[in-house]
């Protein structure tokens, strides 16, 4: 029997400090060979829409699993399939919108807690949809956070997850007018976007500042500029080899020259002290992050557990 996990059950039994934990141990996992990751692949069906496919295994977990979820004019669906890495049995099923978004959010934070200054105090973040809260919030989880400025095209959904953020997370939470001004002076930049063009310059980039690139997991797709990858002091990926297919913000700057991907660390080699996330105060940092499967993986076995032991979710008989 496998357990059927829904979106209702993976809102209420998640929390922030389980997921960052479970991604920041997959992440050392794949450093120290322990987790195997499959880069995504798409495919698209003319003028309705795509499929995305993307797999892994967590040796520690003894778990394996795959994702795959579709994005059509009707809206995106998302599923992962865990899977017993003793015995190949199906365990659970999962719908997994809000698991991608928490997962992803836990990426940015394991990345914010090794590569952010330790004093960094002020979030500016470009973007205010689905995504951006769980962003927050796993920064909160890492660092003291005192003001976050948000940016966001539309000023109505901007000041409402302002407003909606500032609850959540007891902190000052404020729209900004413009891009410039939410990034300008922030200790952490977070871009959560689908943007086709950049929308963070490094003129806007001081000494000092971390960002998280966390929208551009597509080549038609870039969130920070040139100036800002050639000021950066480190670059770190999640997957080497995810990244070479599908990283918008830094396929072209490989093509000039400009980064090398031999050189990129990936997130698991700086959270393992394999390869440094900062080296000093003044480093300016950036973390690329596509989105890997062990991050789902590790999630999902996560949310087994807790709804065993909640006694959530509906067992099906599939096999």
């Amino acid at each position: 029997m496998a357990l059927l996990i829904r979106e209702e059950d993976v809102r209420r039994l998640l929390t922030m400090e389980d997921t960052l934990e479970v991604v920041e141990e997959v992440f050392r996992q794949q450093a120290q060979g322990q987790a195997l990751n499959r880069s995504r692949t798409r495919f698209h069906i003319p003028g309705k829409g795509s499929m995305q496919l993307m797999s892994g295994a967590a040796f520690y977990g003894k778990v394996m699993g795959l994702k795959v979820y579709t994005a059509f004019r009707s809206g995106a669906r998302f599923l992962v399939l865990l899977f017993s890495a003793e015995t190949g049995d199906l365990l659970s099923l999962v719908q997994a919108d809000h698991l991608g978004r928490m997962r992803t959010g836990a990426a940015s934070g394991v990345a914010t807690r090794y590569m952010a200054r330790e004093d960094a105090g002020t979030v500016g973040i470009i973007g205010s949809g689905g995504q951006a809260a769980t962003q927050l919030s796993a920064i909160c989880g890492v660092r003291n956070i005192s003001k976050i400025r948000v940016y966001s095209r539309r000023p109505e959904p901007r000041n409402a997850f302002c407003s909606k953020m500032s609850l959540s997370l007891g902190v000052e939470v404020v729209p900004a007018e413009t891009a410039q001004q939410a990034v300008e002076g922030a200790d952490i930049v977070v871009t959560i976007t689908g943007s086709r063009d950049p929308v963070v310059s490094g003129e806007w980039i001081g000494e000092g500042v971390h960002v998280n690139a966390a929208g551009s997991n597509a080549l038609v797709r870039r969130e920070v500029d040139d100036a800002l990858v050639r000021k950066c002091d480190i670059i770190v990926v999640d997957s080497r080899d995810q990244a070479r297919i599908e990283c918008g913000d830094l396929l072209f700057c490989a093509e000039r020259g400009i980064v090398q991907w031999d050189a990129l660390p990936e997130l698991g080699e700086v959270v393992t002290g394999k390869a440094e996330g900062r080296r000093s105060a003044k480093d300016v940092t950036l973390f690329e992050s596509q989105g890997v499967a062990i991050e789902d993986v590790a999630t999902a076995a996560k949310l087994l557990d807790l709804a065993r032991e909640h006694g959530a979710g509906e067992e099906i008989d599939v096999f």
